[in-house]
């Protein structure tokens, strides 16, 4: 069993496009915005989507092996589409949302400040921003699926 789990290419390639398009928004947003940030290996959003890069490759993965006329790539590709727009959809509109949320947060707290001497309060008063970062634009998620897509070809020709 742990040995079939081990030759699971698509699970493997899946794993591995995770990994890279994690990796990979590291450089791409220091060649954007000129800043270091190693957090966003371990962040949500950003270029490229790593969800769409797993749901991607688990699909070529499965493609490959099982043929991409077959039932289970069928089930791999609808899941990968759901995700896929989920993210740019559902996602994104939660992180727009979370925008307004701390500019209201922000407001609020500047006008208890003013009002009643909010600097002065306890850390345990302090909020900490909701994420905002949560879905993708749908160019990120167009070359999430593409990172996965060519990195899973990729790994599929030089282990097979």
């Amino acid at each position: 069993m742990l040995l079939d789990l081990l030759h699971n290419f698509p699970l493997w390639a899946s794993i591995a496009a995770i990994l890279f398009a994690q990796v990979v928004k590291i450089p791409i947003q220091f060649i954007a915005s000129r800043q270091f940030n190693a957090s966003l290996a371990f962040s949500t959003g950003g270029m490229p989507s790593s969800h769409s890069a797993a749901v991607t490759a688990l699909a070529t993965g499965v493609g490959i092996e099982q043929g991409f006329g077959s039932s289970v790539f069928a089930i791999a590709c609808v899941f990968s589409i759901i995700v896929m727009f989920d993210s740019t959809g559902v996602r994104r509109q939660t992180g727009e949302q979370a925008i307004m949320l701390n500019i209201l947060l922000n407001d609020f707290n500047r006008f208890m400040s003013e009002a009643k001497n909010w600097q002065q309060k306890e850390g345990y008063q302090k909020k900490e921003e909701l994420k905002e970062l949560l879905g993708h634009q749908p160019i990120e998620v167009f070359f999430g699926g593409l990172t996965g897509i060519l990195l899973t070809f990729l790994l599929h020709s030089l282990l097979y």
